[in-house]
């Protein structure tokens, strides 16, 4: 049972950002969007910790100390922030650094953001939630500096704007850069 509610789940989060890729022009992404989630390595810990109100990745790490479908799917999913992380060569003594996400994979975080919080938020939702869930984020995210910025400036057009607005400033001005 709670292998099916995952699979139902996943694919109604796959299916709003689908939905919001092709507002903007993002056709492909929206079609290949978490693919890795129907993978054995995602799809079998969500099943086993599905719980419907939020992400079974969180109720893995709390069981076992980290979750092994999150190390798989952000490796294989650009459009989160923590893909694009990299040894730096800047660095006195090297070590990891964020490096600047493509505007098209920000776009693409939106739409995921947008989807994960109607998914978990249901009649709740409101634009505003995921600029919330940004900022309740327990440390600083390491995200480089200009993917925050416009990030940022994204999920604040959207809590004060709405969808139409952002999704047209998507469209028309991020995505032609």
């Amino acid at each position: 049972m709670k292998a099916w509610q995952h699979f139902k789940t996943i694919t109604y989060h796959k299916y709003l950002v689908m939905k919001g890729c092709f507002a903007v022009g993002l056709y492909w992404q929206g079609i290949c969007h978490d693919l890795s989630k129907y993978s054995p390595a995602e799809f079998l810990v969500g099943a086993r910790y599905y719980q419907g109100d939020r992400s079974p990745n969180n109720a893995e790490r709390e069981d076992i100390g980290y979750s092994s479908a999150w190390l798989h799917h952000k490796g294989r999913n650009r459009h989160h922030y923590e893909y694009w992380i990299d040894y730096s060569t800047q660095a006195v003594k090297g070590g990891m650094a964020p490096v600047p996400m493509p505007d098209k994979y920000i776009a693409e975080m939106l739409m995921d953001r947008i989807a994960a919080s109607k998914v978990y938020k249901g009649a709740a939702y409101t634009d505003a939630e995921p600029l919330a869930y940004y900022r309740s984020g327990k440390e600083p995210p390491m995200i480089h500096p200009q993917t925050a910025k416009v990030l940022e400036k994204l999920l604040i057009m959207l809590a004060e704007k709405g969808e139409k607005e952002t999704f047209a400033y998507v469209r028309q001005v991020l995505l032609q850069r």
